[in-house]
C-alpha cells in the first residue's frame, strides 16, 4: 500500500479551498449587482439631441390654442427617462368639471389606464376639482403590483397638494414597457407643478407627454353657443405603437362648454371610430393609450342642447380628426402621409377590413416609401383581408389615377403619371368595392429605414 503524502494533499486542498472562496465572493457580488439593478434605477441619460422634424409637420407650427377657463397647465422636468428636458405635465380642472374617456383595449393595459377606468366609473362629487398627471419615458406597464403602487403614489401626491381627492386625479405613463416607473421622482416635483401652473401653458404641457414624437401636436375649435362662445383646445402624442382600438395615444381635450358627463361620453365614443380608431402607423396598439375629454362649464353659453349640441359635436370631431391625422403624420420615420378610401363594399365591417389590410401592409408602405406605383401589392391586401372582394368588380386608383378595373390592369393606365403622383407628400389610395354601399377612410404612413433605426435603439 502506497504511503500518503498527506502534507502534498493539505497543500492542495488549502489552494482549493481558496479557489472556491473566490469565486463564492464574485457570485455574491455579482447577486448583489443584479439586486441592485432591480431595485434601484439607473441615472436618467441624456435626450438624444438632433431629432429631425417629420417633414409632413404642419407648416404653421404648434397652433395658437385658446385658454380654456377652469383649465391650467404646468410641466417640470423629474428626470423619468431623459436629462434636460420637461417630462412631467399637470392639469389642474375647476370644480364641477365633467370628465369622459376612452382607453386602450389591449388586454395587458398599464396600471394607468385600469385606474382611470375605474375612477370613471365612480359616481363624481360636482363641488371638487379634478386633476390629470401624465409622465413621459416610461409607460408603467407590465410592472405588476408595483405598477398600481406607483399610480397610488402619483395621484395621491397630487391629491394631497391640491386638496382633492384621489379620486378625482387621472394619471397617464408612456415610454418603455416593463419597467418600474422611479414615481418618487414624479412625486417630488408635483410641488413645483402646483406652483407653476397657469392658463397659457398648454404649450408646454403638449411637449412634456412626447416620447419618440418629432412636434408637439395641438388642435383647436370655437362655436358660438347661447349666450356666447365655446371653446375647444386638445394636445396629443403618438408616433409608434399607433393602431386602432382606442385610444392608439395619449390625448386631452378641454372645453368650456356646460354639458353632463353622459352626453360628453356619448359623443366621444361617437367620434371615435371615424378618427383615433381609423389611423395606423404600425398595426401595434399600444398597452397606454387614453383619450381624456374635460368639459369645466366655465364658459359663458348655456348648457347644450338641440342645434347647438349639435354644432359642438362637429365642432369636436374636427378637433379630433386633426390630432389623429397629426398623430400619423409623426408617424416614426413618415414621409408621406397616405389616405385610404373604401367604397362600395357590402357591410361596414367589409369596409373597415379592407382599409386597415391595406393600411398596414408593409409591401403597400414600403411600396410607398420607395414612391413605387405598386397597386398589385394593394390587391394582395384586399385579398387577405378578410372583406367579401369580386376581382371582376374592383376598381383601384391612385388620387384621380384609375390604375386596375374590371379584374385587370385599367386600357387608361399610365405608370409615368401614377409614378409622377408616388412623389407627393400626401397620397389617396381609392377602392372601390362594387359591392355595395359601405365606405370607410383610414389614413397612415410610408415605411421607411427610419422606423427601423428609431425602434431599434428606443430602449438605448
Amino acid at each position: 500500500m502506497a504511503k500518503t503524502d498527506w502534507k502534498a494533499t493539505a497543500k492542495k486542498l488549502k489552494k482549493r479551498l481558496k479557489a472556491l472562496k473566490s469565486e463564492v465572493e464574485l457570485r455574491v457580488h455579482d447577486a448583489a449587482v443584479s439586486v441592485a439593478a432591480t431595485t434601484a434605477l439607473p441615472p436618467a441619460p441624456a435626450a438624444k439631441a438632433g431629432k429631425a422634424i417629420s417633414p409632413l409637420a404642419p407648416k404653421g407650427g404648434f397652433p395658437a390654442l385658446p385658454p380654456i377657463a377652469g383649465v391650467e397647465f404646468a410641466a417640470a422636468e423629474a428626470g423619468v427617462k431623459y436629462k434636460n428636458r420637461k417630462d412631467v405635465m399637470l392639469v389642474r380642472l375647476a370644480p364641477g368639471t365633467t370628465i369622459a374617456g376612452v382607453f386602450t383595449k389591449s388586454t395587458t393595459r398599464a396600471a394607468c389606464v385600469l385606474d382611470c377606468q375605474a375612477k370613471l366609473a365612480m359616481k363624481a362629487p360636482l363641488d371638487v376639482g379634478a386633476a390629470i398627471i401624465v409622465n413621459s419615458g416610461n409607460s408603467n406597464a407590465f410592472t405588476g403590483a408595483l405598477g398600481q403602487e406607483s399610480v397610488d403614489a402619483v395621484t395621491g401626491g397630487v391629491a394631497k397638494v391640491l386638496g382633492i381627492p384621489p379620486s378625482r386625479v387621472f394619471s397617464s405613463s408612456t415610454g418603455v414597457i416593463g419597467e418600474p416607473l422611479p414615481h418618487d421622482r414624479i412625486v417630488a416635483v408635483i410641488g413645483d407643478l402646483v406652483a407653476g401652473l397657469k392658463g397659457d401653458a398648454v404649450d408646454m404641457a403638449a411637449q412634456a407627454i412626447m416620447t419618440t414624437d418629432t412636434f408637439a401636436k395641438g388642435a383647436t375649435a370655437t362655436i358660438e353657443g347661447d349666450g356666447g362662445p365655446i371653446h375647444i383646445a386638445g394636445i396629443a402624442k403618438g408616433s409608434g405603437m399607433i393602431a386602432p382600438d382606442m385610444a392608439t395615444m395619449l390625448v386631452y381635450i378641454f372645453t368650456d362648454a356646460k354639458i353632463t358627463q353622459t352626453m360628453l361620453q356619448k359623443m366621444l365614443v361617437r367620434n371615435t371610430d371615424s378618427t383615433f380608431n381609423a389611423i395606423t402607423v404600425d398595426s401595434d396598439t399600444s398597452t397606454s393609450d387614453a383619450l381624456l375629454l374635460c368639459a369645466t362649464g366655465q364658459g359663458p353659453a348655456a348648457p347644450l342642447k338641440g342645434a347647438t349640441a349639435t354644432a359642438f359635436e362637429k365642432a369636436l370631431h374636427g378637433v379630433m380628426l386633426d390630432l389623429a391625422k397629426q398623430v400619423t403624420r409623426d408617424g416614426e420615420g413618415a414621409t408621406k402621409l397616405v389616405e385610404i378610401q373604401i367604397t362600395g363594399a357590402a357591410t361596414k365591417r367589409d369596409a373597415h377590413l379592407a382599409a386597415m389590410a391595406i393600411a398596414n401592409s408593409p409591401l403597400v408602405k414600403t411600396a410607398v416609401a420607395g414612391e413605387d406605383a405598386n397597386w398589385g401589392r394593394v390587391v394582395m391586401a384586399i385579398g387577405k383581408s378578410g372583406a367579401k372582394a369580386d376581382r371582376d368588380k374592383l376598381s383601384i386608383r391612385f388620387g384621380d389615377l384609375v390604375v386596375a378595373e374590371n379584374g385587370w390592369r385599367s386600357p387608361d393606365y399610365s405608370e409615368d403619371a401614377t409614378s409622377a403622383y408616388m412623389k407627393n407628400d400626401e397620397l389617396v389610395i381609392g377602392v372601390d368595392m362594387g359591392l355595395g354601399k359601405a365606405a370607410k377612410t383610414v389614413w397612415t404612413c410610408d415605411l421607411t429605414h427610419g422606423y427601423i433605426e428609431i425602434n431599434a435603439d428606443y430602449r438605448s
